[in-house]
């Protein structure tokens, strides 16, 4: 494919890189990267070693101590040409995402547009990393915050988002004056290795610190390992399962390290009596079905008033009846396959899990097979009937099933439904009625980290802080002021007087 030599991968790639060369490691195993569209064979990748991880964050370590004295907004040039080479990549990198993960070529093409907006952020941030001076209780006495570098960031990123949420931490770490390693998901490592080859140049003509922009694809049980309890990565953000971020969090904490954790969630929409449906169906639809259903901000429950209930499922099952399944590079699809056949049986056992505990499927919920279907990894968006109390609906099932929720009574009664489950990313209303989006948007409305009116779950603007709460991590990355989680934030007095006061009043005499 065209696409694969455009971005320098080749049959055999290796698996370390400090973002101008490549470690030669080819003893420790080779993953063999097969596309879920079609079930053929891409590339492979050498995995790296314990000893590339150590040279790779070796260097790393070493290029930021040139790069945290570089002006902040000198660094957001750097930021920016990124952004540029981004732009002429686009396509050919779209097309890898879509083509490795299985989302569609509009959504691996958008994926892309995330790292070019993120550059841009990043860019204007450079010349915003502000302080706030704060007023002394001692005479002629000033105080004021400041925020420093603080080292090697390590990203963990997952197969669903193979590049954006790199760009996310990269990015706005790289202003900030930190370098970076990226550890991405085995599942996806070829974007991982063109975004390296595609920095590479940037990196040259600029002249930047090799270790800047660092790769290491390799186990999780040897170099992630090595990773999560090295002390010279102070900040990993972790992006994967609530299970993948507790054992990171654990280890990082116990080395008193930094984790910012994008994990798991089950997000909702309410409709309310006061819902406009026609501006609904759409985010319904595409929460729900985007990606496969294989995005943490996917829509896998709308909680709906028992007066609309009927006529919104009606309205459903007849949209998810006109959803077209097949190969994510044709643009006339919508849904492209999961990511694998692990995918595919958490699917059909979440589904039988549900008819158990007396939930009904309404539509969808069928594997695909044949001609076009070769992977065996594509599948039909399920609608389900359900409880919010179903164990399965407390979950978060990786895959296109939707769970349909009756509610009674007013909109708190649908806020508690919402907040009944453990996780707590991202969350939506539909209504017309003010009080009803003020009371959702309130202290007793949801308990997410992102919470909508009259827009869907999915798909956050890059300006916004993005994370969310309880077993989904507490972590906020991309905009906002989330660029703080990456630098050291220090408290400065200064005394420009003649005498020593001390802090409340103390006097002490010698």
């Amino acid at each position: 494919m065209d696409f694969l030599k455009e971005l320098g991968i080749k049959d055999k790639n290796f698996g370390a890189s400090t973002g101008l060369e490549w470690n030669k490691t080819t003893d420790q195993g080779e993953l063999n990267i097969v596309s879920p569209v079609d079930g053929k064979p891409i590339a492979s990748v050498y995995l790296a070693s314990e000893l590339d991880y150590e040279n790779i964050v070796a260097t790393s370590d070493e290029a930021f101590k040139v790069w945290r004295k570089v002006p902040a907004p000198k660094r957001g040039e750097a930021v920016r040409q990124i952004g540029l080479q981004l732009r002429k990549y686009k396509d050919a990198l779209g097309a890898l995402v879509s083509y490795e993960m299985g989302k569609s070529l509009q959504e691996g093409k958008g994926e892309v547009q995330e790292m070019i907006d993120i550059c841009d952020l990043a860019v204007g941030q450079s010349r915003q990393l502000y302080g706030v001076t704060t007023v002394s209780e001692r005479e002629n006495h000033r105080m004021y915050d400041q925020y420093h570098p603080l080292g090697v960031v390590g990203t963990i990123s997952a197969f669903n988002f193979p590049v954006a949420v790199w760009s996310w931490n990269a990015m706005i770490a790289a202003v900030c004056g930190d370098t970076n390693l990226w550890k991405p998901s085995s599942k996806v490592p070829l974007c991982a290795i063109a975004v390296q080859n595609i920095l590479a140049d940037v990196i040259k003509a600029n002249n930047l610190p090799e270790g800047l922009f660092c790769l290491i694809v390799g186990r999780g049980s040897s170099v992630g390992e090595r990773m999560l309890n090295d002390k010279r990565v102070p900040l990993i953000s972790i992006t994967g399962s609530t299970e993948v971020g507790r054992h990171g969090a654990q280890v990082i904490s116990k080395r008193f390290g930094k984790s910012i954790l994008e994990l798991g969630g089950n997000n909702a929409i309410i409709l309310t009596p006061n819902a406009d449906l026609k501006m609904a169906l759409p985010a319904i639809v595409f929460g729900a079905v985007g990606t496969a259903g294989q995005r943490c901000t996917s829509t896998r429950r709308l909680i709906i008033h028992e007066s609309i209930y009927d006529k919104v499922k009606d309205v459903v099952v007849k949209a998810y009846s006109g959803l077209k399944v097949g190969n994510p590079l044709d643009e006339d699809n919508h849904v492209g396959p999961l990511i694998d056949k692990g995918a595919v049986n958490d699917f059909r056992k979440a589904l039988v899990r549900v008819k158990e505990e007396g939930g009904a499927v309404v539509c969808g919920g069928d594997v695909h097979d044949g001609a076009g279907y070769e992977s065996g990894c594509y599948v039909n968006p399920a609608v389900v009937e359900a409880e919010n109390s179903y164990e399965i609906v407390q979950e978060e099932t990786f895959a296109p099933i939707l769970y349909l929720i009756k509610y009674s009574g007013g909109v708190s009664n649908a806020i508690e439904l919402h907040n009944g489950v453990v996780q707590g990313l991202s969350s939506a209303i539909f209504t017309e009625n003010m009080l009803e989006a003020e009371e959702f948007l309130s202290a007793v409305g949801s308990d997410c980290g992102i919470a909508n009116v009259n827009i869907g779950t999915s798909g956050a603007e890059i300006g916004g802080a993005f994370g969310g709460e309880k077993e989904t991590g507490g972590g906020r990355e991309s905009g906002s002021d989330a660029w703080k989680a990456y630098m050291r934030r220090q408290t400065n007095t200064i005394n420009y007087g003649r005498t020593l006061p001390l802090a409340q009043g103390i006097k002490f005499d010698i």
